[in-house]
């Protein structure tokens, strides 16, 4: 039978999501064996810490009456230093490697390469320009802590449910070092998730909810056709593509 787990161990499994997937300056913690697919159900509470820190960078340059095209790009650079361009590394070596590689070896090669080539930086490009312009968009703090907020815990909600249904494309790496999802781990994720696009209201959560469960469906058919399977780099890849769907959703919802 499933125990729930403590208040100690939930704990426990957010700090450990904070320390892999943020740069935030945290003390030392003991997490007693833990492992990050079992804690990957918190990956929507660092979400939310980063869209949170983004709003706060565009309330404070709007507060100081820095235009919003600027705030827009000063919030966007804040969840990336917050991050350390984990996920925007993710999606440049999948678009290198998905888009360079003639076979399965060759892509998993170019993706663990650290050079960027014009997959990637086109990729990568892309991200920034779509992040940056609806965000530019959003006319008071509010809109846009409800549109960081959502986009970015929403994103990372997928990751264990991604995890969980594909097989790790290598035997060694950060997704295959992590361990295996569970079923439950998996759905919990998505639901606290799910639970953040209820910022964009009814319609705008439906909406978002079933544009990134298609872009879930359509990036996992992607990643078996190419790889077989899943790696950091494609959970990263994941990340972005359903951060931009739901920032774009957020551009309509919001307004």
């Amino acid at each position: 039978m499933n125990t729930l787990p403590s208040p100690r161990q939930l704990l426990d499994d957010i700090a450990l999501c904070l320390v892999f997937f943020t740069r935030l300056p945290l003390p030392i913690f003991d997490f007693r064996g833990r492992t990050l697919a079992e804690a990957i159900w918190a990956a929507p509470v660092v979400g939310l810490a980063v869209g949170l820190i983004g709003a706060i960078v565009f309330a404070t340059a709007e507060r100081f009456g820095v235009a919003m095209a600027p705030a827009a790009a000063l919030a966007l650079a804040a969840t990336m230093l917050v991050t350390g361009c984990l996920h925007e590394d993710g999606l440049s070596d999948v678009a290198d490697g998905f888009g360079g590689g003639k076979n399965r070896g060759r892509k998993l090669e170019i993706m663990r390469d650290s050079r960027i080539g014009a997959y990637g930086a086109a990729a990568l490009g892309l991200s920034l320009l779509l992040r940056w312009s609806v965000i530019s968009q959003f006319t008071e703090p509010t809109q846009a802590l409800f549109g960081l907020v959502a986009a970015h815990a929403a994103s990372r909600g997928l990751l264990g449910a991604f995890m969980h249904l594909l097989p790790s494309a290598r035997i060694d790496g950060l997704s295959a070092d992590a361990g295996t999802v569970s079923k439950r781990t998996a759905i919990a994720g998505a639901a606290i998730g799910a639970v953040s696009l209820l910022l964009l209201g009814p319609g705008g959560a439906v909406c978002a909810a079933i544009l990134i469960g298609l872009v879930f469906v359509g990036f996992r058919a992607l990643c078996l056709n190419q790889i077989d399977g899943q790696t950091g780099d494609t959970i990263g890849a994941l990340q972005q593509l359903a951060e931009i769907t739901v920032l774009l959703v957020a551009s309509v919802a919001l307004s």
